[in-house]
Protein backbone atom coordinates (compact mmCIF):
# COMPACT_ATOMS: atom_id res chain seq x y z
CA UNK A 1 0.00 0.00 0.00
CA UNK A 2 1.51 3.40 -1.21
CA UNK A 3 1.14 6.43 1.07
CA UNK A 4 1.65 9.96 -0.78
CA UNK A 5 1.83 12.84 2.28
CA UNK A 6 1.43 16.77 0.58
CA UNK A 7 3.21 18.47 3.34
CA UNK A 8 5.26 21.78 3.89
CA UNK A 9 7.99 21.95 6.21
CA UNK A 10 6.68 25.54 6.96
CA UNK A 11 3.39 24.54 8.21
CA UNK A 12 2.40 23.80 11.89
CA UNK A 13 -0.39 21.57 11.15
CA UNK A 14 1.99 19.14 9.09
CA UNK A 15 4.17 18.48 12.16
CA UNK A 16 1.16 17.61 13.93
CA UNK A 17 -0.77 15.30 11.25
CA UNK A 18 2.32 13.39 10.80
CA UNK A 19 2.68 12.45 14.34
CA UNK A 20 -1.29 11.35 14.10
CA UNK A 21 -0.57 9.90 10.79
CA UNK A 22 2.38 7.94 12.84
CA UNK A 23 0.40 6.62 15.81
CA UNK A 24 -2.29 5.14 13.56
CA UNK A 25 0.27 3.14 11.04
CA UNK A 26 2.12 1.94 14.56
CA UNK A 27 -1.02 0.30 15.69
CA UNK A 28 -2.03 -0.89 11.61
CA UNK A 29 -1.29 -4.72 11.78
CA UNK A 30 -0.48 -4.49 7.73
CA UNK A 31 2.21 -1.35 8.66
CA UNK A 32 5.02 -3.41 7.34
CA UNK A 33 3.63 -3.53 3.55
CA UNK A 34 3.08 -0.11 3.80
CA UNK A 35 5.03 2.55 1.50
CA UNK A 36 5.31 6.26 2.39
CA UNK A 37 6.76 9.05 0.42
CA UNK A 38 6.80 12.89 1.32
CA UNK A 39 5.85 15.12 -1.62
CA UNK A 40 6.63 18.61 -1.63
CA UNK A 41 4.23 21.58 -1.53
CA UNK A 42 5.02 25.06 -0.51
CA UNK A 43 2.28 27.64 1.07
CA UNK A 44 4.20 30.78 0.02
CA UNK A 45 6.68 29.91 -2.94
CA UNK A 46 6.96 33.46 -3.72
CA UNK A 47 8.44 34.37 -0.55
CA UNK A 48 12.38 35.48 0.03
CA UNK A 49 14.93 33.36 0.95
CA UNK A 50 14.58 35.02 4.09
CA UNK A 51 12.10 37.17 5.71
CA UNK A 52 13.03 40.21 7.61
CA UNK A 53 10.20 39.61 11.00
CA UNK A 54 8.82 37.21 13.27
CA UNK A 55 5.87 34.76 12.07
CA UNK A 56 3.49 36.83 13.60
CA UNK A 57 5.02 40.04 11.26
CA UNK A 58 4.73 37.74 8.65
CA UNK A 59 1.11 36.33 8.96
CA UNK A 60 -0.45 39.49 9.98
CA UNK A 61 1.69 41.41 7.30
CA UNK A 62 1.82 39.30 4.14
CA UNK A 63 -1.28 37.24 4.85
CA UNK A 64 -3.07 39.80 5.70
CA UNK A 65 -4.49 38.61 9.55
CA UNK A 66 -4.85 40.55 12.30
CA UNK A 67 -2.19 40.16 14.84
CA UNK A 68 -4.67 39.24 17.78
CA UNK A 69 -5.90 36.63 15.37
CA UNK A 70 -2.27 35.51 14.85
CA UNK A 71 -1.60 34.98 18.73
CA UNK A 72 -4.82 32.98 18.95
CA UNK A 73 -4.03 30.97 16.24
CA UNK A 74 -0.49 30.53 17.71
CA UNK A 75 -2.30 29.43 21.01
CA UNK A 76 -4.78 26.93 19.77
CA UNK A 77 -1.84 25.05 17.57
CA UNK A 78 0.77 25.05 20.18
CA UNK A 79 -2.12 23.21 22.39
CA UNK A 80 -2.85 20.96 19.14
CA UNK A 81 0.80 19.83 19.29
CA UNK A 82 1.46 19.95 22.79
CA UNK A 83 -1.14 16.76 22.86
CA UNK A 84 1.61 14.99 20.53
CA UNK A 85 4.34 15.42 22.29
CA UNK A 86 5.75 18.52 20.42
CA UNK A 87 6.78 21.83 21.75
CA UNK A 88 6.08 24.46 19.30
CA UNK A 89 7.94 28.14 20.02
CA UNK A 90 6.07 30.49 17.17
CA UNK A 91 8.39 33.37 19.19
CA UNK A 92 11.73 31.63 17.97
CA UNK A 93 10.62 30.58 14.15
CA UNK A 94 13.14 31.95 11.76
CA UNK A 95 10.46 32.53 8.66
CA UNK A 96 12.17 31.37 5.45
CA UNK A 97 11.47 30.46 2.01
CA UNK A 98 11.35 26.33 2.13
CA UNK A 99 12.57 25.59 -1.65
CA UNK A 100 16.11 24.20 -1.10
CA UNK A 101 14.46 22.61 2.09
CA UNK A 102 12.15 20.70 -0.22
CA UNK A 103 15.23 20.05 -2.43
CA UNK A 104 17.14 18.49 0.42
CA UNK A 105 13.91 15.98 1.25
CA UNK A 106 14.33 14.51 -2.19
CA UNK A 107 18.51 14.27 -1.92
CA UNK A 108 17.85 12.39 1.54
CA UNK A 109 15.22 10.02 -0.53
CA UNK A 110 17.41 8.85 -2.77
CA UNK A 111 19.41 7.79 0.41
CA UNK A 112 16.42 6.29 2.17
CA UNK A 113 16.81 8.98 4.72
CA UNK A 114 14.06 10.95 3.77
CA UNK A 115 11.41 10.44 7.06
CA UNK A 116 14.37 11.30 8.94
CA UNK A 117 15.03 14.84 6.93
CA UNK A 118 11.48 15.24 7.30
CA UNK A 119 10.94 15.13 10.62
CA UNK A 120 14.71 17.32 11.48
CA UNK A 121 13.29 19.97 9.35
CA UNK A 122 9.69 20.30 11.05
CA UNK A 123 11.01 19.67 14.61
CA UNK A 124 14.05 22.34 14.15
CA UNK A 125 11.78 24.51 12.36
CA UNK A 126 9.15 25.00 15.17
CA UNK A 127 10.74 23.47 17.87
CA UNK A 128 14.42 24.88 18.00
CA UNK A 129 13.82 28.35 15.92
CA UNK A 130 16.50 27.11 13.07
CA UNK A 131 17.08 28.71 9.62
CA UNK A 132 15.53 26.29 7.47
CA UNK A 133 16.35 28.63 4.16
CA UNK A 134 20.01 28.80 5.72
CA UNK A 135 22.98 26.94 3.56
CA UNK A 136 24.68 26.44 6.52
CA UNK A 137 22.18 24.68 8.51
CA UNK A 138 20.83 22.36 5.60
CA UNK A 139 24.49 21.69 5.06
CA UNK A 140 24.80 20.54 8.77
CA UNK A 141 21.40 18.64 8.44
CA UNK A 142 22.79 16.88 5.55
CA UNK A 143 26.15 15.70 7.84
CA UNK A 144 24.12 14.65 10.47
CA UNK A 145 21.82 12.20 7.90
CA UNK A 146 24.87 11.01 6.72
CA UNK A 147 24.27 12.50 3.19
CA UNK A 148 27.36 12.80 0.49
CA UNK A 149 28.98 16.26 1.43
CA UNK A 150 29.24 16.95 -2.35
CA UNK A 151 25.67 15.66 -3.18
CA UNK A 152 24.56 18.46 -0.59
CA UNK A 153 26.47 20.96 -2.06
CA UNK A 154 24.95 20.31 -5.53
CA UNK A 155 22.08 22.28 -3.25
CA UNK A 156 23.82 25.33 -3.66
CA UNK A 157 25.58 25.47 -6.94
CA UNK A 158 23.08 23.70 -9.19
CA UNK A 159 19.21 23.46 -9.21
CA UNK A 160 19.57 19.74 -8.85
CA UNK A 161 15.97 18.02 -7.32
CA UNK A 162 14.23 21.68 -8.24
CA UNK A 163 11.92 20.03 -10.93
CA UNK A 164 10.92 17.07 -8.20
CA UNK A 165 9.62 19.85 -6.13
CA UNK A 166 7.86 21.67 -8.92
CA UNK A 167 6.83 18.65 -10.02
CA UNK A 168 5.38 17.46 -6.76
CA UNK A 169 3.25 21.22 -6.89
CA UNK A 170 2.38 20.22 -10.04
CA UNK A 171 0.89 16.88 -9.53
CA UNK A 172 -0.88 18.77 -5.68
CA UNK A 173 -2.76 21.18 -8.58
CA UNK A 174 -4.10 18.19 -10.92
CA UNK A 175 -5.56 16.47 -7.67
CA UNK A 176 -6.72 19.39 -6.34
CA UNK A 177 -4.90 19.56 -3.15
CA UNK A 178 -5.20 23.32 -1.94
CA UNK A 179 -3.83 22.96 1.48
CA UNK A 180 -1.50 20.65 3.76
CA UNK A 181 -1.15 18.14 5.05
CA UNK A 182 -2.91 16.02 2.22
CA UNK A 183 -2.52 11.91 2.40
CA UNK A 184 -3.47 10.45 -0.82
CA UNK A 185 -3.72 6.60 -0.40
CA UNK A 186 -3.23 4.33 -3.07
CA UNK A 187 -4.40 6.92 -5.00
CA UNK A 188 -8.10 6.21 -4.50
CA UNK A 189 -8.52 7.48 -0.62
CA UNK A 190 -7.47 11.42 0.04
CA UNK A 191 -7.73 12.15 3.35
CA UNK A 192 -7.13 17.19 4.06
CA UNK A 193 -5.44 18.02 7.05
CA UNK A 194 -3.93 16.75 10.55
CA UNK A 195 -6.85 14.32 11.43
CA UNK A 196 -7.51 12.04 14.47
CA UNK A 197 -5.53 8.92 15.07
CA UNK A 198 -8.84 7.38 14.43
CA UNK A 199 -10.03 8.59 11.17
CA UNK A 200 -6.57 7.57 9.74
CA UNK A 201 -6.87 3.90 11.33
CA UNK A 202 -10.47 3.65 9.94
CA UNK A 203 -8.72 5.42 6.77
CA UNK A 204 -5.89 2.60 6.28
CA UNK A 205 -8.06 -0.06 7.43
CA UNK A 206 -10.59 0.49 4.24
CA UNK A 207 -7.84 1.02 1.85
CA UNK A 208 -6.12 -2.56 2.74
CA UNK A 209 -9.64 -4.22 2.38
CA UNK A 210 -10.17 -2.42 -0.90
CA UNK A 211 -7.31 -3.19 -2.05
CA UNK A 212 -6.93 -6.98 -0.57
CA UNK A 213 -10.93 -8.21 -0.50
CA UNK A 214 -11.67 -11.70 0.60
CA UNK A 215 -12.29 -14.09 -2.52
CA UNK A 216 -14.43 -17.24 -1.68
CA UNK A 217 -12.39 -20.17 -3.20
CA UNK A 218 -14.65 -22.99 -2.68
CA UNK A 219 -17.40 -23.67 -5.17
CA UNK A 220 -19.98 -24.34 -3.20
CA UNK A 221 -21.26 -24.29 0.19
CA UNK A 222 -19.70 -26.45 2.65
CA UNK A 223 -21.02 -27.92 6.04
CA UNK A 224 -21.21 -25.42 8.52
CA UNK A 225 -22.94 -24.11 11.66
CA UNK A 226 -25.21 -20.88 11.78
CA UNK A 227 -27.61 -19.37 14.35
CA UNK A 228 -30.38 -21.88 13.25
CA UNK A 229 -28.24 -24.73 14.09
CA UNK A 230 -25.69 -26.71 12.37
CA UNK A 231 -26.02 -28.51 8.64
CA UNK A 232 -26.73 -32.61 8.35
Amino acid sequence: MKIEIWSDVACPWCFIGKRRFEAALASFPHRDAVDVTWRSYQLDPGLPGHYDGSELDYLSTRKGMAPEQVSQMFEHVALQAKGEGLNYRFDTVVVANSFTAHRLIHLAAAHGKQDAAKERLLSDHFEHGKDIGSREYLAALGRDLGLPETAVEELFTTDKYADDVRADAAEARALGISGVPFFVIDRKFGLSGAQPVETFSAALDQAWQDANPLVLVNSGDGDACGPEGCSV
